[in-house]
């Protein structure tokens, strides 16, 4: 059998319970809430696997804004897609000129050159 429970107890357990309650009830994250706008990606590296996290994105519903590849014959699926993103084959020069335009960024280029463009990319204060 169970303990009685003093009123201490009780009027503990009954605040803490209230508290909760007002809380998730004014919290926007209980309701899960989606985002109001797309996200306007720009990828670096539009072949091969960065080509496929493209098609992955777009499926998504994502707007692809901007395109980087170093190689114009791998990324010529991509390029061909989406023909109404810009085109780049340096990603600094993407960065700088699609700054105010772009909320994320895909790197989906060898590790040796991931670092530059993810650092470059998160000191614009961009998700990667």
């Amino acid at each position: 059998m169970a303990e009685p429970m003093s009123r201490r107890d009780f009027l503990r357990k009954a605040a803490w319970g209230s508290l909760s309650w007002v809380v998730l009830r004014n919290s926007q994250s209980a309701f899960g809430y989606q985002a109001n706008e797309k996200l306007n990606m720009a990828f670096v590296g539009a072949g091969g696997r960065g080509g496929a996290l493209i098609n992955e994105f777009a499926q998504l519903g994502e707007n692809v804004v901007a395109l980087c590849d170093v190689d114009e014959r791998q990324a010529a699926g991509a390029f061909k897609r989406f023909p109404e993103a810009k085109r780049y084959a340096d990603f600094r020069k993407m960065l700088e000129e699609m700054e105010k335009q772009i909320d994320a960024v895909v790197v989906a280029t060898p590790d040796h050159t991931h670092a530059c463009a993810s650092v470059m990319a998160m000191e614009l204060g961009k998700h990667v």
